[in-house]
């Protein structure tokens, strides 16, 4: 049995992948997609995928709610910092970080220096929805959740508006914000 040619669509996401020379690294938040849609990123673009969230749970052997309680937000985001710095210098090829890591000075430039940083973004309402989904978001369990996402969404532009890269995520299928991620970055490059 032969192998199957691939799509002329599939040659193209190859003939991209073979260009990015550096981790992709999502950022916006939370409930955005940067976690399913890097998933489906990564496996379009035949390399791996890392969820920052996860490893800083791994490394702490905390959940992040925990760590949040315990410890403080500023003591979170000094994990986040060094775990998102290994994972880039580790060469991971997709890495989606959590909500709040692209805010911290050293963590962006760290990302825009050695990484392709891609905005995702998406209209509060939806974010709303899906973040409901998970009671695990400590910044939302302070009050009414649309009212803190949309704070978080004005406080926050400035700082993934430093990404060169930006694209919308709709409801629609993962693989659609994923291969507008894919062109986009084809256009950057």
């Amino acid at each position: 049995m032969s192998a199957a040619c691939p799509s002329p669509q599939d040659r193209d996401v190859a003939a991209i992948a073979a260009r990015i020379t550096r981790p992709v690294v999502l950022v916006g938040l939370m409930g955005v997609g940067k976690s399913t849609v890097g998933r489906k990123l990564a496996m379009m673009l035949g390399r791996d995928f890392v969820d920052a969230d996860d490893a800083i749970v791994e490394a702490a052997q905390r959940s992040i709610p925990e760590i949040f309680a315990t410890f403080g937000e500023a003591y979170f985001r000094d994990g986040e910092r060094r775990v998102i710095a290994r994972l880039i210098d580790e060469g991971h090829g997709v890495i989606a970080t959590g909500g709040g890591a692209f805010v911290d000075p050293a963590t962006r430039q760290r990302v825009l220096d050695r990484a392709i940083a891609v905005w995702i973004d998406c209209d509060t309402d939806t974010l709303v929805e899906r973040t409901s989904r998970r009671p695990t978001r400590p910044l939302l369990q302070q009050g009414d959740p649309h009212a803190i996402l949309s704070r978080l969404a004005a406080e926050r532009a400035p700082f993934y508006a430093e990404a060169p890269i930006r694209v919308f995520s709709e409801n629609g299928p993962h693989a659609d914000t994923a291969r507008a991620i894919i062109e986009a970055i084809d256009q950057w490059l």
